[in-house]
């Protein structure tokens, strides 16, 4: 067995999703790179992947082999460019996930930058409001906002968001300001079920948390379309202080109860690669945090 070729082999099955669609990619038979792993299995003596009709999946074992694999791959990739003076310029596919509006008002611009610079390189953009498993769906770097758990992963921050309400001028003037989170009983509320569990919004009078049950109007499944609401002057609206900023900045919108908002939320570039990242996915790092921290929306303290 060509332990190389097997361990590229089964890197291919874990990153496509699946012995057929590895096959494809290799250009060689699903008998043959069912076989490789097989025999890639036999030779550690553990089962790397756990196998049914429809889809394959890391075992436990195959989860911490999947990595060192890969970084065992991507280290003889950067040694033979190096060896080959072709190591300066980035160039493959670069995977990207983030929110769906985060994605759009933040990322897009860094990864348009990225790819004038390096003509070489591709990106693919997943902009979803879930958490993408960086592993099971082959994703290079992803934008997380919130508190990370522990993990293997490696995470720069890049800066700070508050979870704000906020309503136009039209609407407070017609309803009244609240002062207290009571007051929310007696508003309209918009909820966005991609920023907030829509019935309950967790507030906090120093160190006391205040649950808020409001009875959402309206309940919308986007960010965008909560904030249009707002902007209409239907109603108060609770979002990420990022996806307001504009709005906030030439008066369109007005915070409410700022001093009841919850602690601030960090933004952090996520990827799996540890102290042996890629080219392409160090060029992209070093761009994105940059042009990140250098965003006055992205680190609000008034």
């Amino acid at each position: 067995m060509d332990r190389f070729q097997a361990m590229a082999t089964f890197v291919t099955v874990v990153e496509t999703g699946g012995f057929a669609s590895a096959a494809r990619k290799l250009d060689i038979s699903p008998s043959v790179v069912s076989r490789v792993v097989t025999e890639l299995e036999e030779h550690l003596g553990v089962r790397l992947l756990t196998r049914t009709t429809r889809v394959v999946r890391l075992t436990d074992a195959g989860t911490g082999y999947f990595e060192d694999c890969r970084r065992i791959l991507g280290e003889i990739d950067i040694a033979e460019l190096s060896a080959t003076g072709t190591h300066s310029s980035p160039r493959g596919v670069l995977s990207i996930t983030a929110p769906v509006m985060f994605g759009r008002l933040h990322v897009t611009p860094v990864v348009l930058d990225y790819l004038r610079r390096y003509p070489e390189a591709d990106a693919n953009c997943w902009f979803v409001d879930r958490v993408v498993n960086l592993v099971d769906e082959g994703i290079d770097v992803a934008v997380r906002i919130a508190q990370l758990p522990d993990s293997s992963l490696q995470a720069i921050s890049v800066g700070r968001v508050r979870r704000v309400l906020c309503a136009s001028p039209a609407y407070l003037a017609k309803h009244g300001t609240p002062r207290h989170p009571d007051d929310l009983a007696e508003h309209v509320v918009i909820a966005s079920t991609g920023s907030s569990t829509p019935a309950e919004w967790r507030l906090h009078d120093g160190e006391r948390q205040i649950l808020v049950r409001a009875h959402p109007r309206l309940t919308t499944t986007t960010n965008d379309s909560a904030i249009g609401a707002a902007l209409a002057d239907f109603g108060i609206a609770r979002l990420l202080s990022y996806q307001v900023a504009q709005y906030v900045s030439d008066g369109s919108l007005v915070i409410v109860l700022p001093e009841f908002e919850a602690p601030p939320v960090p933004i952090q570039l996520v990827h799996r690669e540890g102290r042996h990242v890629t080219q392409k996915v160090r060029a992209f790092l070093d761009l994105a945090v940059a042009t990140l921290r250098a965003d006055p929306s992205l680190s609000w303290s008034d």
